[in-house]
């Protein structure tokens, strides 16, 4: 029979940090905790394999999963002395999520549960304080209600916030024990009106209510989102772990915090947190209150008047010093803990591998990899290549013009500026449409998910440094400042107001997540400057990875930000891009609407000078690293007149009249010019375009060559190609422009010429094309099309929907389709290695700079991988870490 529930505790623990897949990353490392000895509050989880059979049998449950948790209740009743439904000594259990890929905040939990009118009162008798029974008791109530019964927190929020208002006081820990009792009343009869039922008062029944919620939780709104951002597969399912509440709030010698072994914003091996004294878990993530520093340099640096924990509990911030010791030695990674003190004795709740910004990852690695505790190759592999995005973009310029409005806390590092939103739908809505985005918020909720992932930065007024809105932007990559506590703003109007200040949405504000200020309109920004442990760690995975690295590149800015970046060379350089500029469009399309080979090649000798500086421009910034160049591929549509002034431009240029503009246009206008007249078929059609593009490589190739003294070796790609024929047509245009320009200039070229594979015929025929062509290079953007016959301009509509039906569970144009696109690629290179052994193998799609496709290129032995000029050095780290998996 399969285990449905493994218990965790200082009795007995069945599991370990080996069994995420079936425990969730929370159960495996409460296991795992228990079974090094840490104090750990007993408890149990049910299996991830609960929720597929709960979503694969209509929300129900296997036969024996309610005895199984009877069983594992009564093991906590055991090591706790207490009783679960017990009015005169009760129980009282959290009930968490936990899937196997942290999801901090997407899913639901439950604290305090166990709670109703008798067991209240019995837990008021037993601690001998009503206001902690109560306390905790409208907690329940509203966090039940909210989860499992779906009625809105605002509405005890408002509740709350009225009785404060009415006593004169703004903090909740003001209340009394009668204020308490008297909110409890007012939550049950909000619950009533709402749901239509009374609260439930039998703890069981609660149980297997927060039970199904979190199961639920698995497939609501924002847990999908997070998921499909996050690649996390869905059939990967949550386990539930439900575990012995320890209070934090039974008076000034119980505390609760969050803290981290090391700095998750800089990477400093210093610790990092923040805690409450007299409060529970949720006030510290959900900014309810303003939480204070672990410790005293922490407290120093943010100039705070109120004691750090080392100060004010000295004796069990030392205990839970030498936790984060331990914890961060045995996991050698940076940890996330979650503790709670309990009348002077701390509770470990949770640790987990940290979230953290691209910064302290980087640093991280190398100081751990330098102190020992991991390898060199660890280091690599610890590092997600895509977040070194958030390094390589501009920050705020120091010597700018500034208007500083108010300071929050430094929640996420990193500059941002937009315009002012107030809501996460919009957010993303303006965001659809181009627009930079700031989202402010009095607080961010997991419901903002989607909101906070399209916007440039995130502004709340609450909330500390681990409140939702620091961890998940830290996550994203989004600066964020939190806690700005001069910030309000009224919604409905769609006004924000700061310190006097009052601003709209849609008006300009600049963040600075480093240093946690706020500031009027934009602000000047100045380049990145890479840090130490950048080039450390970039060099290790220099020296660990197999494939090569070019960048797509047809203009010099773009050229020279690669080779800043380590670009090895152009792995595609699109030469129609190279006419977009509004003084050579006039020539491209007076060629492309010729009527003739005379009037082709009156264009193509406008264009002829303009190309060969272009490549000359190439050659030089890449100083003998290889240049693919493509010959021409422009879908028409892209470049034929379309307003009667752009007709006007180009019968002027042409000599013709409008009229005949006119009608040419609409003689060349495509029903799907994807898959038209373009590419090598135009070479085909018209030799003259070839010879010209030809002619201006290697022209460039020997003007370079005299100034640089060492000639170039130019990758000349026919595009395209389903046919050998096709190939060996355009080689002889080519072969013929060598052999003119080097009798005309005496000096020796080398070149080689070899095609784009982007159709699937090209790669099921490429032992065949592998005759002619001395290299291929999988173009996977359009092999991805004609493979799967979707347009990757218009799936936009529908993709995401597949995402959530897991038939592509990730964007095909994204990440490679494996078992499709990649078996046409494998089949490519099997293919083309038979014909011919020493073929050069690269890949110029988009999928050059994903991580996940870059892996599956290490596995078929492509020899480069090429993606635009920002995405090289996450292409780099991704290489080396692929090949150093694929090793092992």
């Amino acid at each position: 029979m399969a285990q449905w529930v493994y218990s965790f505790g200082a009795n007995g623990t069945d599991g370990d940090s080996s069994m995420r897949n079936l425990l969730g990353g929370k159960g495996s490392n409460l296991a795992e905790m228990s079974g090094i000895g840490l104090p750990v509050p007993p408890g149990f989880t049910i299996t991830t394999e609960v929720c597929t059979y709960f979503y694969d049998n209509d929300h129900s449950y296997p036969d024996s999963l309610k005895k199984d948790v009877a069983a594992a209740i009564a093991l906590i009743e055991a090591e706790t002395g207490t009783l679960f439904a017990d009015a005169e000594n009760p129980l009282l259990v959290s009930v968490r999520s936990g899937a196997r890929a942290s999801m901090p905040g997407m899913m639901d939990t439950v604290l305090n549960l166990g709670l109703n009118d008798d067991t209240a009162a019995g837990l008021a008798a037993r601690a001998d304080d009503i206001r902690f029974a109560y306390d905790s008791y409208r907690r329940f109530i509203q966090m039940y209600a909210d989860v499992v019964m779906d009625v809105d927190h605002g509405l005890f929020e408002d509740v709350l916030e009225d009785m404060k208002r009415a006593r004169g006081i703004f903090d909740d820990t003001k209340l009394t024990g009668a204020d308490l009792q008297e909110l409890v009343g007012l939550y049950k009869t909000i619950v009533e009106e709402e749901a239509g039922t009374a609260f439930p008062q039998d703890p069981w029944e609660q149980l297997w209510g927060a039970v199904g919620a979190v199961f639920t939780s698995w497939m609501n709104t924002r847990a999908k989102t997070y998921r499909r951002l996050n690649n996390i597969p869905a059939a990967w399912g949550t386990a539930v772990n439900v575990q012995a509440m320890v209070f934090g709030n039974m008076g000034d010698d119980c505390a609760t915090g969050v803290a981290f072994t090391r700095d998750p914003s800089t990477g400093e091996n210093s610790f990092y947190g923040e805690f409450l004294i007299n409060a529970q878990g949720e006030d510290v993530v959900a900014g309810i209150r303003t939480p204070l520093p672990l410790t005293t340099e922490a407290r120093r640096k943010a100039g705070g008047d109120e004691l750090s924990m080392q100060e004010a509990m000295p004796d069990v911030f030392n205990q839970l010093d030498a936790v984060r010791i331990r914890l961060e030695a045995h996991y050698c990674d940076m940890q996330d803990l979650e503790f709670t003190v309990q009348q002077g004795r701390l509770y470990m709740l949770q640790t987990r591998s940290g979230k953290r910004t691209a910064e302290a990852a980087i640093r991280m690695a190398v100081e751990m990899a330098d102190e020992g505790l991991i390898s060199k190759d660890e280091a690599i592999c610890r590092v997600d290549p895509l977040a070194l995005d958030q390094l390589l973009h501009p920050t705020l310029d120091p010597d700018a013009q500034k208007t500083l409005l108010t300071r929050g806390l430094p929640a996420s590092p990193g500059a941002a500026c937009g315009q002012i939103v107030l809501n996460a739908d919009k957010a993303e809505e303006m965001a659809s449409h181009g627009h930079q985005v700031i989202l402010v918020r009095l607080e961010t909720s997991p419901e903002d998910i989607h909101g906070m992932h399209a916007a440039a930065g995130i502004l709340t007024a609450r909330g500390g440094m681990t409140s939702h809105a620091a961890v998940v932007a830290r996550g994203m990559g989004r600066p964020c400042v939190s806690g700005s506590g001069d910030l309000s703003f009224d919604e409905v109007s769609g006004k924000i107001f700061i310190l006097g200040t009052e601003l709209s949405e849609g008006d300009i504000l600049t963040i600075d997540g480093s240093n946690g200020n706020v500031y009027l309109g934009e602000v000047a920004t100045i380049q990145p400057r890479m840090s130490d442990a950048f080039a450390t760690l970039m060099s290790w995975a220099d020296q660990a990875r197999r494939m090569r690295v070019r960048t797509n590149a047809e203009t010099p800015a773009d050229a020279r930000v690669a080779v800043d970046f380590g670009a090895e060379g152009i792995g595609l350089c699109r030469t129609e891009h190279m006419f977009f500029d509004s003084d050579r469009i006039i020539a491209m399309r007076e060629m492309i609407m010729a009527a003739d080979t005379e009037g082709r090649e009156t264009a193509l000798a406008k264009l002829l000078p303009m190309q060969r500086q272009d490549f000359m421009s190439l050659f030089e910034i890449m100083a003998g690293l290889p240049v693919t160049i493509r010959l021409l591929d422009p879908p028409l549509h892209e470049f034929l007149p379309h307003s009667q002034d752009e007709l006007a431009e180009v019968a002027k240029a042409s000599g013709i009249t409008l009229e005949t503009a006119r009608q040419r246009a609409i003689k060349l206008a495509e029903s799907n010019p994807m898959l038209g007249h373009r590419g090598c078929r135009l070479a085909v059609t018209y030799p003259e375009i070839c010879r010209m593009q030809a002619r201006a490589i290697f022209e460039a190739v020997c003007a370079i060559a005299k100034k640089l003294g060492t000639a170039p070796i130019p990758e000349i790609m026919v595009p395209l190609a389903a046919t050998a024929r096709e190939i060996a047509l355009c080689k002889v245009e080519i072969i013929a422009a060598a052999d003119a320009v080097m009798a005309e200039t005496g000096q020796k070229i080398d070149y080689l010429i070899g095609t784009m594979v982007e159709l699937p015929r090209a790669a099921i025929c490429a032992g065949e094309l592998a005759d002619e062509a001395e290299f291929f290079s999988f173009g996977t953007n359009d092999l991805t099309q004609t493979a799967l016959g979707i347009s990757r301009d218009d799936a936009g509509a529908f993709l995401h929907h597949y995402a959530d039906a897991e038939i592509y569970p990730v964007d095909p144009f994204v990440s490679i389709d494996r078992d499709g696109v990649g078996a046409l690629v494998r089949l490519g290179v099997e293919n083309g290695k038979a014909a011919r052994p020493d073929i050069k193998l690269g890949i110029c799609g988009e999928h050059g700079g994903d991580p996940d496709s870059i892996s599956f290129f290490e596995e078929v032995g492509l020899d480069y991988v090429s993606c635009s000029p920002f995405r090289v050095p996450a292409a780099r780290l991704a290489a080396a870490q692929a090949h150093i998996r694929q090793k092992s």
